[in-house]
């Protein structure tokens, strides 16, 4: 199967265009076209008047050529609503179906491919945003990641998949796309070489991943692709749908030591096969230069390119304006050698800049987050989301108006990560606090809350999932924030510096708002 050829492809979309035809005039119920759906990439909203579909971005790497081509689509056809997500990929929102099959076919002729952005399939590869920028990487992690994400795509139509499969490469211990807890996860080393973590995840039931492997060469990466799938052909749970993932074979196997050798009996079987999955890759070489032109804005980030600049833009919730969106990708298009990284925390990063060309793309992105807090992480809400139980977009923008409002100065208030259910999409249970969709009864009556979590970290060897510290009605969330400002504020530190003294001292403030 050659992965990017767009007639293989178009074929695929002619029954999603019969389905999705099908469903729009009420002739297939919402949960049976969910489940087909899915498969590429579109998703009906809530209410079922309008649907999303995801741009694959493998590794989170935007090309102009790709960006294009998102600007191009958003203008054609009016598009307002876009969203980056966790997983390095782009949604585009509200879309009718004529706008979903025109964008899924024009999309393959610049190399994105939507088969498999939802549903029981491989999603799309993750890495380190700043990989071969970043000067204190390990390496350059982004060939691998690419590879990985072109072999994946021949097990669209593979048999007994689990309900996800999420693969991602980490180019240093800053651990930023959760290597060590996603279903297959590869770690950058000193010495060049890779270790392998398996059988992690977030949502109900996390799990840290199983070191399964150590010290590997990074072009055997496909074997170690192929035995996971192999590992949860024999031991994943068909059963009970909502144990269909990867990280529940560490309980189904008697743990952590029984899954590794069960891990390693399959890739034994991968080696002994006679397969070649060896790949050959060589790190892009950068040979632009700088203007001499020094930036010194705090989003304005030095590469280990002398000279060149990243800049960081975040917008609020991952929502960016889509105006701004299609002027950056005009401003891109004039500019040699750079392109957009998405962030596993709905923000982008636009690489290889000169200083003069990064103060041109600062002030085009100065509508995005301005402090640590207002780069803060939330899923698409329970507004857009068939699954969704609260709206957690709506919760961000009441938090940071809240903060803002009350001066509370950067810094004194960490990044924060909002789920509107369980599912994690907002990766509520790996952040300093973190916020998942929940309802309270109150004097009889529910009323919307979010359950707080304390002290999350991703850092590897560091890792933690936030401890469960209770329930907060939603109305009271801002003012919760807003005391804990104010609180480390007053203490004349940051918040990172803050709770590391007593890891307590969330929890104290928390508790008169707890229900």
């Amino acid at each position: 199967m050659n992965t990017i050829d767009p007639q293989f492809w178009k074929q695929e979309l002619e029954a999603f265009k019969e389905k999705t035809a099908a469903f729009y005039k009420g002739e297939i119920k919402k949960n049976e076209y969910k489940g087909f759906s899915g498969l590429y990439g579109s998703y009906a909203q809530k209410g079922g008047q309008a649907s999303m579909l995801r741009l694959r971005m493998t590794a989170g790497r935007v090309t102009k050529e790709k960006l294009a081509f998102t600007a191009d689509a958003i203008r054609r056809f009016d598009i307002k609503r876009v969203h980056f997500t966790t997983c390095q990929t782009i949604q585009l929102h509200d879309l009718q179906p004529d706008t979903i099959y025109a964008v899924m076919e024009g999309a393959l002729s610049c190399g994105i491919v939507t088969m498999g952005g939802g549903g029981d399939y491989p999603r799309n590869v993750m890495c380190s945003p700043l990989s071969g920028v970043e000067k204190d990487e390990y390496f350059d992690v982004l060939p691998y990641a690419e590879a990985a994400g072109e072999y994946l795509m021949n097990f669209i139509k593979a048999e007994k998949m689990p309900r996800k499969l999420k693969v991602c490469f980490s180019n240093s211990p800053k651990n930023i796309p959760h290597a060590t807890y996603r279903d297959l996860g590869f770690t950058a080393r000193e010495d060049g070489r890779f270790d392998v973590y398996s059988a992690g995840g977030l949502g109900n039931n996390p799990r840290f991943g199983v070191k399964v492997a150590e010290g590997i060469e990074g072009e055997k990466i496909l074997y170690y692709i192929k035995a996971m799938w192999l590992t949860f052909r024999a031991y994943g749970n068909y059963d009970n749908r909502a144990k269909a993932r990867t990280r529940y074979m560490q309980d189904t196997l008697d743990g952590a030591e029984n899954y590794v050798k069960a891990y390693n009996e399959k890739l034994a079987e991968v080696f002994a096969s006679g397969e070649d999955l060896d790949i050959s890759v060589s790190a892009p070489v950068c040979t632009k230069t700088g203007d001499c032109t020094a930036v010194t804005n705090s989003r304005a980030i030095p590469q280990k390119q002398d000279g060149l600049y990243t800049v960081a833009w975040h917008p609020i919730g991952g929502q960016p304006s889509a105006e701004t969106l299609c002027k950056l990708s005009d401003l891109l298009a004039e500019i040699p050698g750079t392109e957009m990284r998405l962030t596993p925390d709905e923000g982008a990063y636009i690489l290889n800049l000169t200083g003069a060309e990064a103060e041109k793309v600062l002030t085009l992105t100065s509508d995005g987050a301005q402090t640590l807090f207002e780069t803060s992480v939330s899923c698409i809400g329970a507004s857009i989301c068939q699954v969704g139980l609260r709206d957690s977009q709506a919760l961000l923008q009441e938090c940071v108006k809240a903060v803002r409002e009350a001066g509370i100065p950067d810094g004194a208030l960490p990044q924060i990560h909002i789920s509107g259910c369980p599912s994690s999409c907002g990766t509520h249970q790996t952040g300093a606090l973190g916020f998942r969709g929940a309802a309270k009864s109150v004097n009889g009556k529910s009323q919307p809350a979010f359950v707080l979590f304390i002290n999350g970290r991703e850092e590897q060897g560091k890792e933690a999932f936030g401890h469960e510290a209770g329930t907060i009605l939603q109305a009271d969330i801002p003012a919760f924030l807003t005391e804990l400002g104010q609180t480390v504020a007053a203490s004349g530190r940051d918040f990172a510096s803050w709770i590391a003294d007593d890891e307590q001292a969330v929890d104290r403030v928390a508790a008169k708002y707890l229900v």
